[in-house]
């Protein structure tokens, strides 16, 4: 969602559940203000929040004036998971304190003490995603803890030679979290960030820009899978022959859409407040029409919402990180 309207881009999307405080929305518009001017980009996006079992990692995104082009992922920790009020089973009197369940208290913890508060104005750059952090971070399973010096150990057994010998010996590979946090990024923008048919558009230049008259699709259209892009480079669309392409507007469906995603989503039983979908993408119409909200099957915590006939769309990602591997089994 673009820094300049996060207040309202916020509400929007709070169907969801997930939500911002008030004092911490305040601090983010302040200092994604502060982002976009210090580093010059031409819109500031906040990603959104991966929750982390020690503390959670807050995302930004700049954008150049190429909309498509590389974007630059910046990332602030939030405040450290409290200590939770619990009475010890078995245990008679006072309520004993105790760490929340899967919260080790070790000296990751007390790292991320140390850094305090979030004040969400200072912002950390983050390296640019490679095929070998996907390769070396994909064998990592479970919760971000919240801590980017964190190292996580996976033993894996490699091919060593001995003069003519060759045998196998179990190794331990040391992977930072900052990598998987790259990656999960890499993963999620690919996969799952949605634009609109016609916020942007194509010039003959090549450059891909803000569609200044973009009023906002409408109902009907809002409707529709068909009316939404994955917000990148396009995969699909080069696939396509000339004929499949013939009734393509080039200065507008210039990315792959989300119909075309799989498995497919298909509506049954007609439209309603609460509609069946199966396949990757559930759309929802609330606010009596006046909003439409696309979320991810396939990366929870990933919510796109639009009011038709207005400028207001944008997306967010509020989750573990985690992707929804067992989703084709659960349709």
């Amino acid at each position: 969602m673009d820094s300049e309207s996060l207040l309202l881009s916020l509400e929007l999307a709070s169907g969801s559940g997930q939500g911002l405080s008030p004092d911490r929305r305040a601090s983010l518009l302040t200092s994604l203000t502060l982002v976009k001017r210090d580093y010059r980009y031409s819109r500031v996006l906040f990603w959104g929040r991966i929750l982390g079992l020690v503390a959670d990692y807050y995302i930004a995104q700049g954008l150049s004036e190429d909309q498509l082009a590389p974007r630059k992922t910046l990332y602030r920790q939030g405040h450290e998971r409290r200590r939770s009020k619990a009475r010890v089973p078995g245990e008679r009197g006072p309520v004993a304190a105790r760490w929340t369940p899967d919260i080790p208290k070790t000296a990751v913890s007390r790292r991320v003490r140390s850094l305090g508060g979030l004040n969400c104005m200072e912002w950390s750059l983050l390296p640019p995603a490679t095929e070998e952090m996907a390769v070396e971070t994909s064998v990592v399973k479970g919760r971000f803890m919240g801590d980017p010096s964190h190292e996580y150990e996976h033993t894996e057994l490699q091919k060593m030679k001995e003069g003519e010998k060759v045998f196998e010996e179990e190794v331990v590979v040391q992977i930072k979290e900052e990598n998987r946090l790259v990656s999960v990024i890499d993963q999620i923008d690919k996969a799952v960030a949605v634009i609109p048919r016609g916020a942007l558009f194509k010039t003959p230049f090549g450059p891909i820009h803000v569609n200044r008259t973009f009023e906002g699709l409408s109902l009907s259209e809002a409707k529709k899978l068909s009316s939404y892009f994955h917000f990148r480079e396009p995969v699909e669309l080069k696939n396509k022959t000339l004929l499949e392409k013939a009734d393509l507007d080039p200065s507008l469906d210039f990315m792959d859409s989300l119909e075309h995603d799989i498995p497919k989503a298909t509506l049954q039983g007609g439209y309603c407040y609460h509609p069946h979908f199966t396949g990757s993408w559930s759309i929802q119409m609330e606010r009596g029409n006046a909003l439409v909200v696309l979320r991810s099957l396939l990366w929870p915590g990933l919510t796109f919402f639009h009011a038709p006939r207005t400028k207001n769309y944008g997306y967010i990602y509020m989750g573990t990180g985690e992707k929804n591997i067992d989703l084709p089994f659960m349709l």
